[in-house]
């Protein structure tokens, strides 16, 4: 999933499917919690993200790929982050000494977060933090940040989607 185009035809996965975000119409999240009372398991806002969560839920594997703003995540995959709350039940657990909401169906997951951009030493401490609490909520068995340039970005991507073949 990315915020970006990314070349993947030159890829040799074919269990790979990219996400362009900057190609969807995702609208921000109302915080409405439709998707926890009215509609559950479903974003009640018809768009393009009610397309993309399922797969984060399902996926053993992912990779996102953002620039990097102010230590954190550009706004469209911040967005899509934001709206994919429907995986994700109302009720509240204790996980490792803190409250967590219980999982919709979502795999135990891989990520590698691929952070691109001229990303300052104090924008990569807050960037790390952040993923470090985005890891409990997204179900992530393990994860690894890759910080490069804008330009490196699509050789970032594909050494990791080559990991996975290993």
């Amino acid at each position: 999933m990315s915020d970006r185009p990314i070349a993947i035809e030159n890829f040799n996965n074919t269990m790979v499917e990219f996400i362009d975000l900057s190609k969807l119409k995702i609208s921000n999240c109302v915080g409405c919690f439709g998707c926890w009372t009215r509609t559950p398991g479903k974003c009640v806002i018809r768009d393009d993200a009610t397309k993309v969560y399922p797969l984060i839920a399902s996926s053993k594997k992912v990779i996102y790929v953002s620039r990097i703003c102010y230590g954190g995540y550009d706004s469209v995959m911040k967005t899509m982050i934001e709206r994919a709350i429907p995986v994700q039940q109302a009720f509240i657990r204790i996980h490792n000494g803190e409250t967590h909401h219980f999982q919709r169906a979502v795999a135990e997951k891989d990520a590698t977060i691929i952070a691109y951009g001229d990303i300052a030493p104090e924008e990569k401490a807050i960037f790390r933090q952040l993923v470090a609490r985005n890891a409990h909520n997204m179900n992530f068995k393990s994860y690894e940040i890759v910080f490069t340039t804008e330009a490196a970005v699509e050789e970032a991507v594909k050494q990791s989607v080559e990991k996975w073949d290993e």
